[in-house]
């Protein structure tokens, strides 16, 4: 048995929702006043401030926000080299694929960033795989856990200690142009799968584009494919990625080969743009701002983007692709946020832990940027839910306990990128199949799964 099994992610995500739920209601963002009387607060300014100048480095994935100041790459290193006059931070940010195979060959030849992004669990740059190459630093030491989700540090640990901070919660969802919606004659939400393929339909006749994604990255195929398993796998075995890992159950199993066939319809059917292999992310969701296509799957991570201004103005709003059968109730895709790591090789590594003291304390200008500036919702105590769009999905999720992680926190890294490759060839025209995509899904698995 592998050491990094873990228990269900239905236990650890209702205690998730549990403590980013209740602090919704709350709206002081600082309910912690007591953060600075302790010690590792306080310390930061006076370790630093009489120190020789240091640069640090940071490398982090994602886009550079679409308006005003990107958190990472501007408000970050001004307001550290406020606190610490003497550190310059450097802050790269790459396309998710390229930073993927950039930190790892950096961090490999010991030449890491002393601060980068880690994913939840088993996830590709997940916190087991980090923690177990010795590549994270154990940051268990730090003060401020008792303010965070339990969960949610649980979901960035190995053997008991966090190796990362997330940055919050995360739901994977449908983001749509409520105008586009009302055009096409869809007033209502779909709440099924049957009522979702009929919305599609419907904006399809009307000479609106239904879905955009940007396939052309392939990772994107994970944000449809795993809101419509959240419906297809999990709710009638929650215990499926356990029992995956003592060979019980299989991902050719036929719910997931029924998951993967849901999402091959929506291009079967020409719901999906024409052409989305040759499509970019950033390139779709300009099609989304733009008021040219009705949805695109994605998170909560990607609302900057999504709500800036674009050729035209509509509402949007944001509802979970609904991959159940008529009469069964609907599940959300929620689980962990990415947050960041410090390099355990690093030679500034107190300096590091010193800055995320400051970040992580609740009650200074970073923290309170970082907050403002975080699409995700929050799993620090005290933080209120700043994004009304997420709060209808979020309310549903609070009233029925009703939803599932990301699949492949629960995969060792590789599985996710044959499940993108071979749908792939579904997109462009293959005679690829649903049973094909799990095959070679269900293969790699058992590579990597062996010992």
């Amino acid at each position: 048995m592998k050491t990094w099994k873990s228990k269900i992610a239905g236990v650890t995500l209702a205690s998730l929702f549990a403590v980013a739920l209740s602090a919704c209601g709350n709206s002081n963002s600082n309910s912690n006043s007591d953060a600075s009387a302790s010690p590792s607060a306080a310390s930061p300014a006076a370790s630093a401030a009489n120190a020789d100048p240091v640069t640090l480095t940071m490398l982090v994935s994602g886009a550079k926000a679409a308006e005003g100041a990107d958190f990472e790459l501007d408000t970050l290193p001004k307001l550290v080299k406020e606190k610490f006059p003497n550190v310059t931070l450097e802050v790269q940010k790459l396309p998710d694929e390229q930073y993927y195979t950039s930190v790892k060959a950096k961090l490999a030849a010991g030449e890491g960033p002393d601060i980068f992004l880690v994913f939840p669990k088993l996830a590709n740059m997940g916190a087991i795989e980090v923690a177990k190459a010795g590549y994270a630093a154990d940051l268990s030491g730090l003060s401020f856990w008792d303010k965070v989700s339990k969960a949610a540090a649980s979901d960035m640990s190995y053997e008991g200690k966090p190796y990362a901070v997330a940055k919050g919660m995360d739901i994977l969802g449908t983001y749509y142009n409520k105008d586009l919606f009302a055009k096409a004659g869809v007033t209502e939400l779909p709440k099924d799968w049957p009522s979702f393929l009929a919305a599609a339909d419907k904006l399809k006749a009307a000479g609106i584009t239904p879905i955009v994604m940007g396939d052309k990255d392939p990772w994107v195929v994970q944000f449809g494919m795993y809101q419509l398993a959240a419906n297809t796998v999990y709710p009638t075995d929650p215990e499926f990625d356990n029992k995956l890992q003592t060979g019980e159950t299989a991902l050719t199993d036929a719910k997931w080969v029924e998951t993967v066939n849901q999402y091959k319809e929506l291009y079967d059917k020409g719901y999906v743009v024409k052409g989305s292999l040759g499509m970019a992310s950033a390139q779709a969701s300009q099609q989304f701002i733009d008021g040219k296509a009705a949805m695109i799957f994605t998170g909560t991570w990607d609302l900057p983007g999504l709500a800036a201004k674009g050729a035209v103005d509509f509402e949007r709003g944001f509802f979970s692709l609904p991959g159940n059968k008529s009469g069964e109730p609907l599940y959300a895709s929620a689980s962990t946020a990415a947050g960041y790591a410090l390099n355990a090789n690093s030679k500034h590594l107190d300096l590091g832990k010193q800055i995320f003291e400051y970040l992580y304390d609740g009650q200074s200008p970073l923290f309170q940027a970082w907050v403002d500036s975080n699409p995700s919702i929050s799993v620090y105590n005290g933080v209120e839910l700043k994004n009304e769009i997420f709060k209808d999905v979020l309310s549903e999720i609070q009233s029925t306990g009703n939803a599932f992680y990301f699949s492949n926190q629960m995969w060792p890294a590789g599985v996710s990128d044959v499940m993108q490759s071979k749908f792939a060839e579904i997109i462009g025209g293959k005679k690829t199949t649903a049973e094909d995509v799990t095959k070679a899904m269900q293969d790699k698995y058992k590579e990597l799964n062996k010992g």
